[in-house]
């Protein structure tokens, strides 16, 4: 069972304004018609029941309509009241406008045959042509109220859906933000990731070598490559507050690695890997054909940095060796270590570097894979490799 509704504030104010003017009109001795079966009196019936009625407008339309009608047939056996004619209009504008949607569209159809039959019919019966007043009347009375809620409801509809459109639009458009902020957050995680993480493992391995052994030519080599990766760390750290104060729009820093850069990335993984046994190779197979497109250079280069960083780390000692490859439109990059315990210090490690691999490869579809291996002698090694589409064409498509 529905549970009781207080009829709305708006709607008690028309009620009691209607049975006022009602009261009023009465008082004065103003009707619609004359010659009808009932006394004056009686009036008073239809107008306190139209008033009644006009309390449900809003909590039950259809209900008051229907009876509302009724009354409104009933009022016809009395001199009429004006007042409760009026509050008739208002209620079939009422079902329109706060009724149902098939009521709304079945209201003025409704109303619109009525009037039609309403007009032809009396004009055959009375055979003159202010028999055709009623069908006005008929018109005014329920038609055209009907008509206004629809211009209404459709206008509060429209109101509602522009509105409900401005609240998506919003709604997406903070979406879009956030994924940007995010996008953003990760690429300068990234970068920061790959632009210090190879420096400060050096430093920590080698600090830790310096406090670990007594030995005072280790000591001064220890700190002449802690010296190095901490300038050439801070050199890295400036570029990067550089590229975050740039507002000219860049996707990346315009001094940007590139390949060309591999040789003196080995060199200093060489130079920081010399005490644990290292030795790190350059086996570059890419025909001379020009450079690669920009974003593919840069994640390339960046793979190797946190290939050699992660076997500075981690490797056994042994060859560290960097493969590149370039054919059927892919860059192929891969770095080969040895699998195993090693001694000497070791750096921790927190995994973001495998993970910072693998976001490069995908941004650029390609394919990245890392873990452990085996060698075709046997020999247990770790391997990463990424494969990234370096052709123009496919990177705009």
């Amino acid at each position: 069972m529905k549970p009781f509704s207080r009829p709305h504030h708006d709607d008690v104010l028309v009620a009691g304004a209607g049975l006022l003017g009602g009261l009023v009109l009465w008082a004065v001795g103003l009707h619609t018609q004359g010659g009808r079966p009932l006394t004056d009196a009686w009036v008073l019936v239809p107008l306190t029941l139209m008033a009644g009625l006009e309390l449900l407008r809003r909590t039950a339309p259809q209900t008051a309509l229907v009876t509302g009608t009724c009354v409104l047939v009933a009022d016809q056996f009395t001199p009429g009241s004006l007042a409760t004619v009026v509050m008739f209009t208002d209620l079939v504008y009422a079902a329109v406008v706060y009724g149902t949607p098939a009521a709304a569209r079945r209201i003025p159809v409704t109303t619109g045959l009525i009037t039609v039959g309403m007009t032809i019919g009396f004009y055959a019966w009375f055979r003159q042509p202010e028999a055709l007043l009623i069908g006005v009347v008929t018109g005014l009375v329920s038609f055209a109220p009907a008509t206004t809620g629809v211009l209404v409801r459709n206008h509060r509809e429209a109101a509602e859906s522009a509105r409900l459109r401005a609240e998506q639009t919003a709604l997406l458009a903070e979406l879009d933000r956030s994924q940007a902020v995010a996008a953003e957050r990760a690429r300068m995680a990234r970068e920061l990731h790959d632009m210090v993480a190879n420096h400060l493992s050096a430093i920590a391995i080698h600090s830790t070598a310096a406090l670990s052994l007594d030995d005072p030519a280790t000591t001064r080599q220890a700190l002449s490559v802690i010296r190095e990766n901490s300038v050439d760390g801070l050199a890295e750290m400036r570029r990067l507050i550089g590229l975050l104060r740039d507002t000219s729009g860049h996707d990346e820093p315009t001094a940007a690695p590139t390949l060309a850069g591999l040789d003196a990335l080995i060199a200093q993984a060489r130079t920081n890997g010399a005490d644990s046994g290292l030795y790190f190779a350059l086996d570059d197979r890419r025909a001379q054909d020009g450079p690669l497109p920009a974003p593919v250079e840069l994640a390339a280069y960046r793979i190797v940095q946190e290939s050699l960083t992660n076997a500075l780390k981690h490797a056994a000692p042994g060859t560290v060796e960097v493969a590149l490859a370039h054919a059927d439109g892919l860059l192929t990059v891969c770095v080969t270590s040895l699998y195993g315990d090693r001694p000497g210090p070791r750096a921790p490690g927190s995994g973001a570097g495998l993970i910072g691999m693998r976001e490069r490869t995908e941004l650029l579809d390609g394919t990245f894979t890392a873990g452990p291996e085996s060698a075709p002698d046997g020999t247990k090694i770790w391997q990463v490799r990424a494969q990234l589409p370096a052709d123009e064409r496919e990177l705009s498509a």
